[in-house]
């Protein structure tokens, strides 16, 4: 292909955000403007991206003192994207092929089930109280992502049940509305927009913007937080998924459970876990852990 990588990428985003895929349209945006950056602005047709390119490409972030976990992070979004341009044509050989793009183990993003007691009875206010809310209301909602959290509509809220479609994949979870979650909205203002939780609440300023602004805010509490919590592991929005997975794991939750009730992002072993679920088992194995709080 001929069409210059940058063009046919940013037409892939575009149609992502048109889709309500805002969240990998971001992570294309980030990837392609890292590569462009390694390219200094020099574009290069779609075809024309090979080996050597993508392995110079790892040498130059690594040389900029990135780790493995995150090169590895923009490589696999450069070839998401590059793979979404070509559709069913195979590029053989792979370019990606010698350029590491696994996942390292690293520090731990799990809090475990005294933390999230302690983070629920911290005395908080202002700003902080409102991140520590959000963090819970991820928790209770089986590590709801903050992205879905900030655009769920009140009208996703119907006869005691959450539905709502993953802005990352399109798949439609429901989640039973328990009583907790209800104690974090009745904490705040009705919202004047269409939106549910306090994060979106002006009409004056969009959406995306708003959200933008909001997970900043909030990943920027929960670390002042993790600080007073003494914990080892940065406290984010991120963790409250994690945390959710692991204490499930540990009260032997099935694993099959726990991935149908995250919404795991591979689309075909999802639809292998859903196939088989009945969904008040989800709710039951998420109520079972709220009870221990």
């Amino acid at each position: 292909m001929n069409t210059p990588l940058s063009v046919a990428i940013r037409d892939q985003i575009r149609q992502m955000q048109a889709a309500g895929k805002v969240r990998t349209a971001q992570i294309y945006l980030t990837a392609l403007n890292n590569f462009m950056r390694f390219r200094e602005g020099e574009d290069l047709p779609v075809g024309a991206l090979d080996r050597q390119t993508v392995l110079a490409y790892e040498s130059w972030m690594r040389d900029r003192g990135l780790t493995r976990n995150s090169s590895s992070f923009y490589l696999r979004s450069l070839r998401s994207a590059w793979h979404k341009v070509l559709g069913r044509r195979l590029v053989q050989p792979d370019p990606f092929a010698e350029a590491y793009t696994g996942v390292d183990k690293t520090v731990k993003r799990a809090v475990r089930l005294p933390e999230i007691r302690r983070l629920k009875t911290l005395p908080l206010s202002g700003d902080e109280a409102w991140a520590r809310d959000m963090f819970l209301f991820s928790f209770y909602t089986r590590g709801m992502a903050f992205v879905d959290m900030a655009f769920l509509r009140k009208s996703d809220l119907r006869g005691g049940l959450l539905n709502y479609s993953r802005r990352k994949t399109g798949q439609q979870l429901m989640i039973r509305w328990e009583p907790c979650m209800q104690e974090i909205l009745d904490r705040y203002a009705p919202n004047p927009t269409q939106y549910l939780l306090p994060i979106i609440t002006r009409t004056d300023l969009t959406a995306y913007n708003q959200y933008k602004y909001a997970i900043a805010r909030a990943n920027r509490n929960l670390h002042l937080i993790g600080y007073k919590l003494k914990l080892q592991a940065p406290l984010t929005m991120y963790v409250a998924r994690h945390s959710w997975a692991s204490i499930a794991h540990s009260r032997h939750v099935p694993l099959s459970v726990i991935s149908a009730g995250l919404g795991h992002d591979n689309e075909r072993t999802t639809s292998i876990y859903l196939a088989s679920l009945d969904q008040q088992q989800i709710d039951a194995a998420n109520r079972n852990i709220l009870r221990l709080l």
